[in-house]
């Protein structure tokens, strides 16, 4: 059965709209733990529009999980992860108008700059894993260039709009699951992920771990944190 990471950028949305001390990211972290959840995940973007500098330390210093820093591969936020070292680095685009990441990593396009980068993390002892369109060449390109992990990116299925289509998109993501267990590569699934399409994902053999964030956090305005975690974690752990 799949563990679930818990995305608490949301929390920390919520206390940048009043530029105040709450909803506090770590307390929220705590929480998640409590409730069962195998990782934080956490993404530090280059404009801070959410997720500081501070936090994360503070996150390092609290998490007894596993934390998961999402992270483009700006210099600048390279050299952070690596001074911090969480236990996990997931490589995401990013793009400064965007409202949340839209696709996958370019593991082709960007090969060797992606390889370079994986090196310093690896030499850190930090596992790395790429968030990835579940498409062949960049299951391929992401173990060429020594990522541990990929995440592959579920937001087509979370968008499709028909049986038919839903389908097709669950067939992709079962066969390039298969692919990347077939290469050695550890699996994750996220993104657009609710309480009412999860467990088809969920359902998929070789995916360990599932990435969750705004369907939780949404959540939690009704039931709570804590209740909102628990409910997703039976809903992917439910005997298939």
């Amino acid at each position: 059965m799949p563990k679930l990471g818990v995305n608490i950028d949301h929390v920390a949305t919520l206390r940048q709209a009043r530029r105040e001390d709450e909803p506090d990211p770590l307390s929220a972290a705590m929480i998640c733990e409590d409730a069962g959840a195998g990782s934080i995940v956490a993404h530090l973007r280059e404009d801070r529009r959410h997720i500081h500098d501070h936090d994360i330390i503070q996150l390092r210093k609290i998490i007894r999980t596993k934390m998961n820093l999402e992270m483009s591969l700006d210099k600048e936020i390279v050299q952070i992860a690596l001074r911090i070292k969480p236990d996990q680095a997931t490589f995401v685009p990013e793009k400064r108008q965007e409202i949340t990441t839209e696709g996958g990593l370019d593991v082709v396009a960007y090969s060797h700059r992606i390889k370079k980068t994986v090196e310093f993390m690896k030499k850190k002892g930090i596992i790395v894993s790429l968030f990835v369109d579940p498409e062949r060449k960049q299951i391929l390109e992401s173990k060429k260039v020594g990522a541990q992990c990929i995440e592959l990116h579920t937001g087509k299925y979370a968008r499709a709009q028909t049986p038919r289509q839903t389908e097709k998109e669950l067939k992709q993501l079962r066969d390039m699951t298969s692919l990347a267990k077939g290469l050695g590569l550890v699996v994750h699934a996220g993104h657009g992920l609710n309480y009412q399409n999860t467990p088809a994902v969920a359902a998929i053999p070789g995916i360990e771990e599932l990435n969750i964030g705004h369907s939780i956090i949404s959540r939690a305005v009704f039931v709570g944190l804590k209740q909102a975690v628990q409910e997703m974690i039976k809903l992917i752990t439910i005997k298939k």
